[in-house]
């Protein structure tokens, strides 16, 4: 026969599991947190030149030339529009104009305001015992022309870029897609090869850009050549050049890979004044 006080701790005891197993089955199993899987676009949605706005905000490792690579237009014009002078920087953040808005303005002439003239009185010229001299060239000036343009073209060469551009193969390999005119057609050629090929500067020219901040082309490096010219190296998996340094014709800036793309290649293009053009137009023939 059992006491009192067995009785009343027996009782105590059960009311506590009571109480635990209550509060555990009003907060169910929460399962342990796993990394979320992405839906969103990917490369295969990607779609180049996309941006279509008048305005962009630039975002971190951005230039003014991959902007200018994105929208499809030259550089040149967003840094007249953005009154952006040289070496053309941008900072993250920044907002950048995309297209100039042209507003028409109406002018308002007034009519002019009518004074009162006296008679007209007639006046009879003299005439002049200065004899007309011949002409006499300017040799002087002549010097300085010539002394300017020769000023001029030293300028030219100081800035690196030259007047002809020697193209060359910016890679080994065979041509996996040619270029095309169609709006979502291929912007220039997608050359393939192995993991780790070497990629070469298709010409003499300034790295401009270096980085991986525009989507669809991986890790990408831009070669400005001329005022008109620009080159695109895409996808690759490793940079081996910097922003602002000078590459010439041949030398290795990258090698191949398959960053942002679905298999190994290097996708290059050629720029004119910001609009894609056929490389073949311009690499030597095989």
């Amino acid at each position: 026969m059992l006491n009192s006080g067995t009785v009343y701790y027996r009782s105590l005891l059960a009311i506590s599991i009571g109480i635990l197993l209550s509060a555990c089955s009003s907060n169910p199993h929460i399962p342990a947190p796993v990394e979320s899987v992405y839906r969103g676009k990917t490369i295969h949605n990607f779609k180049p030149n996309t941006l279509k706005q008048n305005t962009y905000t630039v975002e971190k490792g951005e230039t003014l030339y991959s902007i200018a690579f994105r929208a499809g237009k030259d550089f040149r014009e967003l840094a007249k529009v953005n009154k952006i002078l040289p070496p053309y920087t941008v900072y993250p953040g920044q907002l950048i104009k995309l297209s100039s808005s042209q507003k028409t303005t109406t002018v308002v002439t007034k009519k002019p305001f009518k004074t009162k003239t006296s008679k007209k009185t007639k006046t009879i010229p003299k005439k002049s015992n200065i004899k007309p001299t011949k002409k006499v060239a300017n040799k002087k000036s002549e010097e300085y022309v010539g002394n300017v343009a020769s000023v001029n073209k030293e300028l030219t060469s100081d800035l690196g870029y030259k007047k002809t551009i020697k193209w060359q193969w910016p890679t080994k390999g065979k041509i996996l897609k040619k270029f095309s005119k169609k709006e979502l057609g291929n912007k220039g050629l997608d050359i393939g090869g192995k993991n780790g090929s070497p990629i070469f500067a298709a010409a003499d020219g300034k790295v401009v850009y270096a980085g991986n901040a525009l989507r669809g082309y991986g890790n990408l490096i831009i070669v400005k050549h001329s005022e008109d010219f620009l080159s695109a190296y895409a996808h690759n998996s490793k940079l081996l050049v910097s922003e602002q340094s000078w590459v010439k014709a041949g030398q290795q800036i990258a090698e191949m890979g398959r960053t942002d793309s679905d298999n190994v290649k290097l996708h290059f293009e050629v720029r004119y004044k910001g609009t894609t053009v056929d490389p073949l137009r311009y690499l030597p023939k095989k």
